[in-house]
């Protein structure tokens, strides 16, 4: 093998599909998940534009359920725009996290890359990418995940994990426990050495194996075919346990931000934690104003260059507004999303929402929520085109498509 100036790494970002962006409604209704704008960029961006710091990168692959045609727009951008090969493939049914990188290793393994990685769509981090590189260039092994340190308390919601402390390598590994094991999760980001690809091909043949071999009674003949396909391989269950202990794998703690965006709520606070981080990586993004001949801005705010704001606005922090939104004179947003072509009337209060493409709030309404990401009501959603009257008042509710609202509502789901 050369030397690592000449190595070559591809990364694969997972960004699953229409069946799985569920709890992501109304919002998901409109675009899929993987391109809802998050801190002004479309959420996959995050990732794809962190695998850019890694070196020799020569290829990036997104793999889901969705139809080519939804991401032929945005991949075509993204490439041109990053100067890196940016390519959509599209899965013709659920392999599981593994399988699907593995029914696609041919073209994965196209540029004899030393290394690959692999990251969830729907987290929310730093992604240290190069520092985890070296990091599993010194450890050996096939594999290196990135791990967090969270509360006992939530972490029976994730993957947890024991590693040695001295050696970091991977000792133990179970998929949302029942019982606490450790309060270091998985943050659904690796890097692995092509030999993953055995590793994965060896629990396909022995599932293939198994069931050729196996005798079924009568009784069970006549049962519903419940057993797991055999080119269906989970990452966590099927690699990551089997191969904890045997010197296979290891971990890279991060102690920066990490949260998964499971739901519209999440993704106003991981849009906040992008627009903090936008003061180190990307200070030009956030916008700034005192009020003179543009906006007050408090805290870390994104703008499009094509939405107007009034000057006599105060907007922040973590508020992110789009594409040819209109925000009038008065007019108060703290923590909150505003996609494209959306108007808000003068003297109207945004607070804890995210407000759908081409809504409008009239004067001085207030679309508000008490604030709590992780509760189903704790951001106030307007869908696509939804019209808020003047003088109403919209407290932690959801609200679908297309719908007006002449009187005041709290947390309720308007159907």
């Amino acid at each position: 093998m050369g030397s690592s100036m000449e190595e070559k790494v591809v990364a694969v970002i997972m960004v699953g599909g229409p069946t799985k962006g569920t709890r992501f409604r109304p919002l998901s209704l409109n675009i899929p998940k993987p391109l809802f704008p998050i801190a002004g960029q479309p959420m996959v961006h995050h990732p794809i534009s962190a695998c850019k710091r890694i070196p020799n990168l020569a290829q990036i692959y997104l793999v889901g359920f969705y139809e080519e045609r939804e991401f032929a727009l945005y991949v075509s951008a993204i490439s041109n725009e990053l100067k890196v090969p940016v390519r959509y493939l599209r899965e013709d049914k659920p392999h599981g996290s593994a399988g699907g990188l593995y029914h696609f290793r041919n073209l994965i393994m196209e540029d004899s890359p030393s290394h690959i990685f692999l990251l969830n769509c729907d987290v929310c981090c730093s992604f240290p990418l190069p520092e985890m590189l070296e990091a599993h260039r010194g450890y050996g092994g096939i594999g290196t995940l990135l791990v967090i340190k969270v509360s006992p308390e939530s972490a029976s919601q994730f993957g947890e994990l024991v590693a040695d402390p001295v050696t970091n390598e991977l000792l133990h590994y179970t998929e949302k426990p029942e019982t606490f094991v450790s309060d270091r999760i998985n943050c659904g980001v690796y890097v692995f050495t092509p030999e993953i690809f055995n590793a994965i091909g060896d629990v396909s043949t022995e599932r293939k194996d198994r069931a050729t071999l196996k005798r079924v009674s009568s009784f069970e003949a006549l049962q519903p075919a419940t057993r797991i396909p055999t080119d269906f391989v989970r990452l966590d269950q099927d690699i990551l346990s089997p191969l904890a202990g045997k010197k296979q794998l290891y971990t890279y703690e991060t102690m920066d931000f990490w949260e998964q965006i499971k739901s519209p709520g999440m993704s106003l606070r991981c849009s906040g934690l992008y627009l903090s981080q936008f003061r180190l990586t990307s200070p030009q993004l956030l916008a700034s104003g005192d009020g003179t001949s543009s906006a007050i801005v408090i805290g870390d705010v994104y703008i499009h260059p094509s939405a107007k704001v009034h000057p006599t606005a105060k907007i922040g922090p973590n508020v992110s507004i789009s594409a040819n939104a209109r925000v009038g004179p008065g007019v108060r947003l703290i923590s909150c999303i505003i996609l494209d072509d959306v108007e808000i009337m003068e003297n109207a209060v945004v607070t804890n929402a995210i407000v759908g493409w081409k809504s409008s709030i009239g004067r001085w309404s207030r679309v508000q929520a008490e604030g709590v990401y992780n509760t189903k009501l704790g951001v106030t959603i307007l869908g696509d085109s939804v019209s808020v009257e003047d003088e109403v008042v919209v407290t932690s509710s959801i609200v679908l498509p297309n719908k007006t609202l002449n009187v005041s509502v709290q947390d309720e789901i308007i159907l």
